[in-house]
């Protein structure tokens, strides 16, 4: 999994918080507090990287932090998040998992009472847990 490197910095006039991505040019993302800006920044940056790929380009190397620094891209006050990017194409496969059947049942449970499918259940599932973990 890529990682890429977000600055987050505060406007505290606007008491708001905003990410950018040295290595994906005008991709943005702003937030209320630290953790809904890096939220939202996962979400904008594979947004950008599926624009991207869809335009036929290529995804970008992520650089490492020296290297951003190196560059002389980086300001004084802010914070660096590495931020996972979250690849998703449109395409949907078929996979064969294996899990207790307890377990199952009670995805199968959960996903009822929110009315999704259980595939939609395990996809969220998957998304929040790698954005938490990073």
């Amino acid at each position: 999994m890529s990682r890429y490197i977000a600055v987050i910095e505060y406007d505290e006039a606007e008491q708001v918080y905003g990410a950018y991505f040295p290595d994906a040019p005008g991709c943005t993302a702003m937030g209320g507090s630290e953790e809904e800006v890096v939220d939202n920044a996962i979400d904008a940056l594979s947004e950008w990287m599926s624009d991207l790929i869809a335009d036929g380009n290529a995804i970008p190397t992520p650089r490492s932090y020296m290297q951003i620094r190196a560059d002389g891209e980086l300001g004084k006050d802010i914070m660096i998040a590495t931020l996972p990017l979250l690849r998703e194409t449109g395409k949907v496969v078929r996979a064969n998992i294996s899990m207790d059947a307890g377990l199952l049942e009670t995805i199968d449970e959960a996903a009822g009472r929110i009315g999704v499918t259980r595939s939609a259940f395990l996809a969220s599932a998957a998304r929040e847990k790698i954005k938490q973990s990073g």
